[in-house]
């Protein structure tokens, strides 16, 4: 039986062509699209899943109350903190100590590379987390403070095909030896380090071990395995006390401890050493894979309902032979199953033709989902979806028909089943239009973020920063070198003007202070939190910040003990007027507040513009703001390379342009509009197939109305305005209906932004007439097929 059932569905595939062709087509795609969807949905949340007992993994947390009104959340916490903790708290099986690195520099044949994914790690790192060891073992790497681990890709990188167990690398000034290779780490692994290093190779320099052992000193990330069932308010309790009996001063410091699955959405920190995901984001995309594959789903039930008329008779027939109701049931739903299995085999081939783009937009390392049991589940799932829900309402439809109503020429659908496939094509319609506002909105807000004003020009300066080693403790050798390196740089002529200060003052987070000023009127309990830049004379000149009173650093030296706020500091701070001259006490350092800058956008726009204190210490003046001269970048930063090579002999050239770095700060938004806007084309493609088919069925059916209508001298233009009139008016109410949705859930995405574009009404009208000229284009193709076609041949009979 079962085999004859899907003998009859094949053989009406190929008796209905084009209706087959598009339902494959536009369930394929639905299905490709969605099931990447999943596989990134399903990458978020298994974040750091994989690793044993993950349920009992946590990190500690520091929040740093500063006022009623302000907080600040830490990842970092004291090295001293583990062994401690470990010690005081029950129910604690062990700590790990995570030390993050910024950048190093490994010599290998004769090249200096730069690696920023590294981390320094202590001896329990292996016994709290997973790694799958290819060579070596973590034993070897604890014994000898001068090790490495490396991972597989790393390994190939510096030693090819060869073992590279036992290998020297000199990273930095020192020779390690490879101890030990893993596999790459998971794409969905927090920890996405390409080498770890023993702690104890940091701590073997004496002025890094002694800020180690200082319990004020917050660098590194602490985490703790503890038993099943510990009370986790009695351990953030208790590493509370820890801190405050061992650093005076930390009443206002909280500890508390953060699951390890939970780390990856982790928001609100002062600044965090992973890429961490947005959930709200996640939630969205994983409506999305429902919208798109219902999309496809209603290409299939429309086209199957709006032909019963023509299988109204096969079912009349089968019914009088002895077909009962269920084993029609079954016959159509076996159709729903081949089509939906079909489609499922043209939309794997498409997830590995496609795989590689989606991996360059969605910044993963999918490497063959294919033969990962979570992909099969979500294939699984999206064929037993699509089966259901394609089969479900034709089959019962279908399977209702009477056969004496269907042989006396009765109408075989009423009202409600006309209006249920107008609705779906509403819902269809809706979807494609909030998309297509969605990809035009996040594209305004886009666009808003790189020409605004953020009062001062990022464009053509970049920095160059000049590593701290390099200039050595001494302060007489540490200004003599950042004095020569500015003479050289100020004498090209590709350089326009240069400017020094001792941070990078932009798009971060860890320049900012507390609890270190005075002045006139303070309260004795408000310590309010601000940025902070230390910067030179020129600093304002090259980046054309704009005084709103007072002057900038005066090139004389004067107002080396002076400050200059923005705009925010005088008013959050209360400063009293006049502002100039005003007492101004900062790290120690007594002035006056030499001027008043204009507020600029040192940070993101996420963010709304915060107090910013100003200094002239120009002590660590290591970082070099450049700016080149009209047409002459490239020699400019060539330049700049041969200055760093003779001053920094031992590491490779390391520069940024403020305009990529501004620009990366919106990467994440950048990324999801290519996806959205991808997904939105495709949802009209899908919803444009699904049209055509309805159009040519509603043609086929209407071909003598067209017919006597063409004979009493109706016109092409008549015969198109008649068939695309109610497809035209379907898509007026789906624009009708998205509009409101639409905005509501942009409004809800823009409040993201502390500085945003305005939605407009164009948005809704370029969206409206975008599905509206689908429609018309779809249909016409149709219309004009028939409007063209001889009328003797439909009247012919008659």
């Amino acid at each position: 039986m079962l085999r004859n059932y899907f003998k009859i569905a094949f053989r009406n595939l190929g008796k209905h062509r084009t209706i087959s062709l598009i339902n494959i087509a536009g369930l394929t795609i639905g299905i490709t699209a969605s099931v990447f969807i999943m596989l990134w949905v399903q990458n978020e949340f298994s974040f750091d899943n994989y690793h044993p007992d993950v349920d009992n993994i946590y990190r500690v947390k520091t929040k740093l109350s500063l006022t009623k009104d302000e907080v600040w959340d830490w990842e970092s916490s004291p090295y001293m903190l583990g062994p401690v903790a470990r010690q005081e708290i029950p129910g604690l099986k062990n700590y790990t100590f995570l030390w993050p690195g910024y950048m190093m520099t490994v010599h290998h044949n004769n090249q200096l590379i730069s690696e920023k994914k590294y981390a320094y790690i202590d001896a329990n790192w292996f016994k709290v987390f997973h790694y799958d060891f290819i060579d070596g073992s973590a034993d070897s790497f604890s014994k000898n403070p001068f090790s490495l681990i490396l991972t597989e890709s790393t390994a190939k990188k510096y030693f090819g095909n060869g073992e590279a167990v036992g290998k020297m690398l000199k990273v930095d000034s020192m020779n390690y030896q490879v101890q030990a290779v893993v596999k790459d780490n998971p794409a969905n692994s927090s920890f996405q380090y390409d080498i770890l290093m023993p702690v104890e190779a940091k701590l073997s320099n004496a002025h890094e071990k002694e800020q180690a052992s200082n319990w004020g000193n917050y660098s590194g990330l602490t985490f703790l395995k503890l038993q099943p069932g510990v009370n986790i308010k009695e351990v953030g309790q208790k590493l509370t006390q820890i801190i405050r009996k061992n650093n005076k001063g930390s009443e206002n410091t909280t500890m508390s401890v953060i699951s390890l699955k939970d780390i990856h959405f982790e928001s609100g920190l002062l600044s965090t050493s992973f890429e961490n995901g947005n959930r709200k984001l996640v939630n969205i995309f994983l409506i999305l894979a429902f919208l798109l594959l219902s999309t496809a789903c209603i290409n299939y039930v429309n086209l199957t309902t709006a032909r019963a008329s023509v299988r109204s008779k096969e079912v009349s027939v089968r019914k009088i032979v002895g077909a009962g109701r269920r084993q029609l049931f079954a016959q159509f739903m076996s159709e729903s199953l081949v089509v939906s299995f079909l489609s499922l085999l043209f939309a794997i081939l498409f997830i590995q033709i496609c795989l590689p783009w989606f991996n360059q937009v969605t910044e993963k390392h999918f490497v063959q989902p294919l033969t990962s049991g979570i992909t099969w589940l979500i294939l699984l799932g999206t064929l037993i979806v699509c089966f259901i829900f394609n089969g479900l309402y034709p089959a019962v439809l279908l399977s209702s028909f009477k056969p004496l109503s269907v042989f006396k020429g009765r109408a075989l659908l009423n009202f409600k089943d006309g209006g249920i496939r107008k609705t779906l094509v509403v819902l269809q319609f809706g979807i494609s239009v909030m998309l297509i506002i969605s990809t035009m909105i996040i594209y305004r807000q886009l666009n808003f973020m790189k020409n605004a004003d953020l009062g001062y020009k990022r464009e053509h300066v970049f920095v160059m920063t000049i590593p701290w080693q390099v200039l050595g403790l001494d302060d007489k050798t540490r200004e003599s070198k950042l004095k020569s390196i500015a003479s050289e740089l100020t004498q090209q002529s590709a350089i326009a003007e240069i400017s020094q200060s001792a941070n990078d003052a932009f798009f971060n987070n860890s320049n900012k202070v507390s609890g270190s000023m005075d002045w006139e009127g303070r309260p004795l309990d408000y310590k309010p939190s601000v940025s902070t830049i230390s910067a030179d004379e020129k600093f304002q000149h090259i980046l054309s910040l704009k005084m709103a009173d007072g002057h900038w650093f005066d090139k004389n030296g004067s107002d080396q003990h002076n400050v200059v706020l923005n705009e925010t500091a005088v008013k959050q701070l209360g400063i009293h007027r006049p502002v100039i001259g005003q007492r101004f006490k900062f790290n120690g350092d007594s002035g006056v507040v030499a001027g008043v800058v204009k507020d600029f956008n040192f940070r993101s726009l996420h963010e709304k513009i915060g107090p910013m204190v100003i200094n002239n210490h120009t002590d660590w003046a290591r970082s070099f703001y450049i700016k080149t001269a009209p047409g002459n970048t490239a020699a400019a930063i060539r330049i700049a390379q041969n200055v760093w090579n003779e001053f920094v002999p031992d590491q490779p050239f390391d520069y940024s342009f403020i305009d990529d770095g501004y620009n990366k700060l919106y990467h994440a938004e950048q990324r999801s509009s290519t996806l959205i806007a991808a997904f939105a084309i495709i949802a009209i493609a899908i919803s444009a197939m699904g049209l055509l088919g309805l159009a040519a069925f509603a043609a086929e059916q209407r071909v003598k109305e067209i017919g006597i209508r063409k004979v009493l001298g109706a016109s092409v233009q008549n015969i198109i305005g008649l068939l695309s009139a109610e497809f035209l008016k379907t898509v007026v109410i789906a624009n009708v209906v998205a509009f409101p949705v639409a905005w509501y859930m942009m409004n809800k995405w823009l409040q993201d932004f502390a500085y945003r574009t305005n939605i407009t009404w164009w948005i809704f009208a370029v969206a409206a007439c975008i599905a509206l000229l689908i429609t018309l284009i779809t249909v016409s193709i149709q219309s004009i097929k028939a409007a063209l076609a001889n009328p003797v041949n439909s009247l012919r009979s008659e």
